[in-house]
């Protein structure tokens, strides 16, 4: 198996973590926010860490502008992005932020490439257009006000940027460090949160399922997740891996089928083809190919000899 499959393939798994986690987080509707938050990355970074010590990889302090491509990451991508899915679920029904989420893959493979030095391919673009067409068949569209369309709005820069802000420090610190590093500082974010606004006594508050789903999202979503998710960025470039994004919706749809009883309907279905079909098509393209947009010169031919 080549270095691209298995990458596309950890991609692909981290999405589905993702978007199995959306049962999951529903547990903790009730639930302190911050602490549930600041508990959750805190278990995913010491996991990380476990891990990388595991693995013999070392990790090491950021330097220079690191700190603030990496502080960029933890505010946008963990916390300001869980915040506005609470806050926006006030203003907005759940598939306007889905559907938020589903135009992501056009942003990466448009902005994607330049960070890391090319021009975008056309072909990895369209194939975004149509993955992110078929996750909004598939998410459905929803109804919101003014406030809950800006939450939507922030939750698609937050998504975006969780990826995009990390291409820069992925070659220097690699999908464990920068995972590490996110995770921790999100945890000592959430935690300065939680004691101003919830007190230190809401860690005691939580029930076995809550605990249970906050092991889920600190295990699965994050420490596992995140490894991926960084790992098919890195190999494959952020603008071929946001297309895998759209098995986020098509894993919520199959796990949310025995949970519900019900199987999806045909929207979905069309959904599911359409991110299929988009998939196909960009994921068919040569990553290696780079488009600097500048064509080869032609070498000057040489005069035959005459005999």
């Amino acid at each position: 198996m080549s270095s691209l499959t298995r990458a596309g393939l950890a991609g692909a798994l981290g999405m589905t973590f993702v978007g199995g986690s959306v049962a999951v987080s529903s547990a903790l509707a009730d639930a302190p926010l911050h602490t549930a938050q600041a508990l959750r990355y805190a278990v995913a970074c010491l996991l990380l860490l476990a891990w990388a010590r595991f693995t013999g990889q070392s990790l090491r302090r950021p330097r220079g502008s690191e700190w603030l491509w990496l502080l960029s990451v933890t505010v946008s991508g963990l916390v300001l992005f869980n915040m506005a899915l609470v806050y926006g679920s006030r203003h907005a029904e759940p598939a306007v932020l889905a559907v938020a989420v589903a135009c992501v893959p056009v942003a990466l493979a448009t902005i994607g490439p330049l960070l890391e030095g090319h021009r975008p391919r056309s072909r990895v673009l369209a194939a975004a257009v149509v993955v992110s067409v078929g996750a909004v068949v598939a998410e459905g569209l929803g109804r919101a006000d003014g406030i809950g369309l800006f939450w939507a709005t922030v939750v698609f820069a937050c998504e975006a940027g969780f990826t995009l802000l990390a291409v820069p420090v992925l070659g220097s610190h690699g999908p464990a460090g920068v995972s590490v590093h996110t995770t921790w500082m999100a945890a000592a974010m959430f935690a300065v949160l939680a004691l101003a606004t919830e007190g230190w006594r809401a860690a005691s508050s939580f029930d076995i399922g809550e605990i249970l789903a906050i092991g889920h999202l600190a295990v699965c979503v994050t420490a596992v997740a995140f490894v991926l998710w960084y790992t098919c960025v890195r190999t494959l470039g952020a603008g071929p891996a946001g297309l895998l994004t759209g098995v986020a919706p098509i894993a919520a749809a199959a796990i949310g089928a025995p949970v519900t009883g019900a199987l999806p309907a045909a929207a979905v279905w069309a959904g599911i083809g359409l991110i299929g079909c988009g998939l196909a098509l960009g994921l068919s393209d040569d990553p290696t190919r780079v488009d600097h947009g500048v064509r080869p010169r032609r070498s000057p031919r040489r005069a035959r000899p005459s005999p």
